[in-house]
């Protein structure tokens, strides 16, 4: 009879009990939120975030910065360059306001038409447009950039654009960058005729630049491979200017940090380039001759990946693993310090806590190997650096 008795007592505890575990995520963990201050937290200078069209019809960089006076000595600069065919800066408005907001004034040149722009002049183009933007900007007392704080952040092809921008900088009558921030480096092409983004002469890229490049584990062979491209056609750069960081999925809670190629995206509607008035074409100006060609579009691959950058939402890999990395790389590289600032400081790797106490898992670092030193030419073979006698031929594989 006791038994009887409890059964009305313990059947709605087992029934919640059977409905709780139904649930996607009911009582797991939850991950870390935004942190309230330091890098990547919300402690922001500014309240809210002015949005500037500069440029002309076809040729448009998008500006942003926190409200208010800019400080005596000029915000720093963060050029912000886009994943192939992510034109749209909704996709990454998450990090675009941080940065803003947190003091920077923020670039997004639209180097790309999407169906039009060939890789092959994406380099240039990109260079012209923010070499205008910041004479735009120059006498501007609220945008105020600062030229010597200069960053520029890749997002997949984006990073090849940012190593050749930083390459070219004196030639092109760029400020030097103290800073290359990869996030998931792709897009490279094998040269200017394969599909993708071909990195041009990247020993020209001054020496005092610190590069850092951050991978997922998720898709990860790809950015893993161009990563380390970047790191070793840089051959002036010193090693203890280099750092790979890897970020690492983790399914502890709920919702689960997945470190894919679309993680670095974040994606906020108040950044919608819709909500902007674009400059109109001048009707007296005849369009730019236009021939197509096939890596104009995107492949069925890229399509999808836009998409996912496009859907991507914010996360404790945003503000943990990308805006925390920069912000600190920032810092070390407008100081002139290098990679071993970083590598020294815990909280760098440090990924915190989901809400059960248990640590998500923190970040990878690795310094590449410096390039090995030519052999020795055996007797009777020819000098190093002299031309064979036949062209040899390549594969094609390969990043």
């Amino acid at each position: 009879m006791p038994a009887l008795f409890r059964l009305p007592v313990a059947l709605p505890l087992i029934l919640g009990l059977v409905i709780g575990l139904g649930a996607p995520g009911a009582g797991a963990a939850t991950p870390p939120v935004q942190p309230k201050d330091g890098p990547g937290g919300q402690a922001y200078a500014a309240a809210s975030v002015v949005k500037r069209v500069l440029g002309r019809a076809g040729a448009v960089t998008l500006a942003y910065y926190g409200n208010g006076a800019a400080p005596a000595e000029g915000r720093p600069v963060a050029v912000l360059l886009h994943a192939w065919g992510a034109v749209n800066p909704q996709a990454y408005g998450s990090w675009i306001e941080h940065l803003a907001r947190s003091g920077y004034l923020v670039l997004f040149p639209r180097f790309q038409e999407v169906g039009r722009t060939r890789p092959v002049l994406a380099s240039g183009i990109a260079a012209t447009l923010v070499k205008d933007a910041l004479a735009e900007l120059a006498g501007d007392q609220e945008a105020k950039p600062d030229t010597n704080r200069v960053a520029l952040i890749g997002h997949l092809a984006g990073v090849p654009l940012a190593a050749n921008l930083a390459a070219h900088a004196r030639v092109t009558g760029l400020p030097v960058p103290r800073l290359i921030f990869g996030a998931m480096p792709g897009g490279i092409a094998r040269d200017d005729k394969a599909r993708g983004i071909a990195l041009h002469d990247l020993n020209e890229i001054d020496p005092a630049t610190l590069i850092v490049t951050v991978i997922g584990d998720r898709d990860a062979r790809a950015a893993d491979i161009a990563a380390r491209r970047v790191m070793r056609d840089a051959s002036a750069v010193p090693t203890d200017h280099k750092l790979m960081v890897r970020t690492l999925s983790d399914d502890h809670g709920f919702p689960a940090l997945s470190a894919t190629l679309a993680a670095p995206a974040g994606g906020n509607a108040a950044y919608d380039i819709a909500q902007l008035k674009l400059p109109t074409p001048d009707p007296k100006q005849k369009p730019a001759p236009f021939k197509w060609s096939p890596d104009m579009t995107l492949t069925g691959e890229q399509t999808v990946l836009v998409g996912q950058i496009n859907a991507a939402g914010t996360d404790s890999l945003d503000y943990l693993a990308f805006w925390k990395t920069f912000d600190m790389a920032a810092a070390a590289a407008f100081s002139g310090q290098n990679a071993a600032s970083l590598k020294s400081n815990p909280r760098f790797i440090d990924m915190e806590r989901w809400s059960d106490g248990w640590p998500v898992r923190r970040l990878s670092l690795e310094t590449p190997r410096p390039p090995a030193p030519p052999k020795p030419a055996a007797p009777g073979a020819a000098p190093v650096g002299a031309k064979p006698a036949t062209k040899p031929t390549t594969s094609g594989r390969g990043q």
